[in-house]
């Protein structure tokens, strides 16, 4: 507490270091105590799973277990007896998969129940456990994530990107989406750019977390002075992981084709008078409320500008409709696959 009339004095400069350490050393040991209950969580899968295969034990014995080690370790939390067979379903999903296993030690627990119970095939549990580490969404935002059907999405509509951009920066591709979901913002059905654009500066936080985790905010209407004209451009964010400025224009309106020219131009005036010479080249975003993918297929093809075209949606999708088309899609994959096994054999003419 400051004492009335006590001049502050200024915290050294090694404070903020101290706490760096500190924080750094906390974050190290949780790591370490979640990974080992993970490997004990694992373990005890196996057991119970190895022992029911061979019908050394029935379920009735898991019941057993569980009464047994709520009686001899008071306090221990976390084995009743449909934890124990949670255990068993987790050990028996990944015990196949020497490349996700090791992704599972890098969650929390609930995390990783969220994933293998809400999770239809195993490619879906791979992309969210990467998705989940790489992006360290809270339990909250990975539930976010299995409502709006971020797998589906990723599969059937894949991010809209140039030509320049795949040769580029060829990364992107796993960064971008091609709809971005804005439901957190409750826009009505008539916003403005205006009111779209306030929103997102006012949830920011959210919106970053939707962008996903290496995009840093660096400005809005950010100032763009070209001979003697001055511009603004919506949004600008970098992102680590390109390594690049990545500017984002706001349309409330469908895709049309000439606003990639004005995109391009600010793309220009990044790299000539902001990007920095250990930065590559920034990209580009045009945000729009709808779009024709046809028309972003044509205007996309011939352009020499590193461009993205993405769709911002106000309400949550239709995901039991989504998933539909996921099998379907799947189905169709596994069709094309069995015809060109035929084939490549020389099957009959």
């Amino acid at each position: 507490m400051k004492v009335r009339g006590q001049a502050q004095v200024p915290a050294d400069p090694g404070f903020a270091e101290i706490v760096t350490l500190i924080q750094a050393a906390r974050d190290r040991a949780y790591h370490a105590v979640n990974t080992a209950l993970i490997d004990l969580y694992w373990q005890v899968g196996e057991y119970i799973s190895r022992k029911l295969a061979a019908a050394e034990w029935g379920d009735g014995v898991v019941t057993q277990l569980a009464a047994h080690l709520a009686n001899t370790q008071p306090g221990l939390r976390g084995f009743t007896r449909a934890n124990l067979f949670r255990m068993r379903q987790f050990y028996e999903a990944y015990r196949d998969d020497e490349k996700v296993a090791p992704l599972v030690r890098q969650l929390p627990w609930t995390h990783n129940l969220i994933i293998l119970s809400q999770s239809k095939r195993p490619e879906e549990r791979e992309f969210y456990l990467r998705a989940a580490a790489r992006e360290q969404w809270s339990k909250r935002e990975l539930e976010r994530q299995f409502a709006i059907a971020l797998f589906e999405r990723a599969v059937l509509t894949p991010a809209k990107v140039s030509p320049v951009v795949r040769q580029s920066h060829p990364q992107a591709l796993s960064v971008f989406k091609d709809a971005y979901l804005l439901e957190f913002l409750g826009l009505p059905e008539g916003h403005s750019e205006a009111d779209l654009h306030q929103g997102l500066l006012a949830r920011l936080k959210t919106f970053l977390i939707e962008l996903g985790r290496d995009f840093c905010f660096v400005g809005s209407e950010f100032p763009v002075q070209v001979g003697k004209q001055d511009f603004a451009l919506d949004l600008l964010f970098f992102h680590r992981g390109l390594n690049c400025l990545v500017a984002i224009e706001l349309k409330v309106g469908r895709f049309e084709p000439e606003y990639l020219g004005k995109l391009s131009f600010y793309l220009e005036a990044l790299d000539r008078n902001v990007r920095k010479p250990h930065e590559n080249p920034a990209l580009g975003v045009l945000l729009c409320a709808s779009k024709d993918d046809e028309v972003v297929e044509y205007a996309l093809s011939r352009t020499a500008s590193p461009a993205l075209i993405a769709q911002y949606q106000t309400q949550l999708p239709d995901k039991a409709m989504l998933q539909a088309k996921l099998h379907e899609f799947y189905l169709q994959d596994l069709a094309a696959r069995g015809s060109n096994r035929e084939e490549g054999r020389g099957g009959p003419p």
